[in-house]
């Protein structure tokens, strides 16, 4: 069985909050959920998938937690590691920017790991992302701003996805 480590950067709780619930659906202990804050590189290298999560800032900022450890995750050897991505963001207050920072980590990631856990656009209203690729997101994208009711289903959905992918 892989080792499933999950690391988040949250500011209001939100992006922690769903970081727990993903830990959950897919049996993965507290001892392996990250603050991205607090984490190390060597941390990023025990596991053999990782799942990255950032809420989105400002006009399309990474989290305060990731600025520092993105450059952590970009020189780190993702060599033979899967990575999925999970992003917050707020898609009325900022619809040009939603789950921006999702996007900026799998820049950061891209072609250095292989990356699981795409998802469709459908259902979702926004104007803009960086992290839309082939009008797909880079991973799980949530807005607990105005769609909370939401975010159960794409969450057991999105597991779901991932424990095929891992298969």
């Amino acid at each position: 069985m892989s080792k499933i480590g999950i690391f988040y950067g949250s500011s209001s709780g939100n992006t922690e909050d769903v970081a727990r619930k993903i830990a959950e659906k897919l049996g993965v202990g507290s001892a392996d959920v990250y603050n991205a804050g607090n984490a190390k590189a060597s941390d990023l290298t025990a596991c053999d998938v990782l799942l990255l999560g950032s809420s989105t800032w400002g006009l399309g900022d990474l989290q305060d937690d990731w600025v520092d450890f993105v450059k952590t995750v970009a020189s780190a050897d993702l060599s033979g590691k899967r990575v999925a991505l999970f992003g917050c963001g707020d898609s009325s207050s900022y619809p040009d920017t939603f789950c921006d920072a999702m996007g900026k980590i799998y820049r950061a990631i891209s072609g250095k790991a292989t990356v699981i856990g795409f998802t469709g656009t459908d259902g979702y209203s926004f104007d803009a992302s960086e992290a839309v690729e082939n009008n797909r997101f880079v991973g799980l994208a949530l807005d607990e701003d105005n769609e909370s009711h939401l975010t159960e289903s794409r969450i057991e959905a999105w597991t779901a996805q991932l424990e095929k992918e891992m298969a």
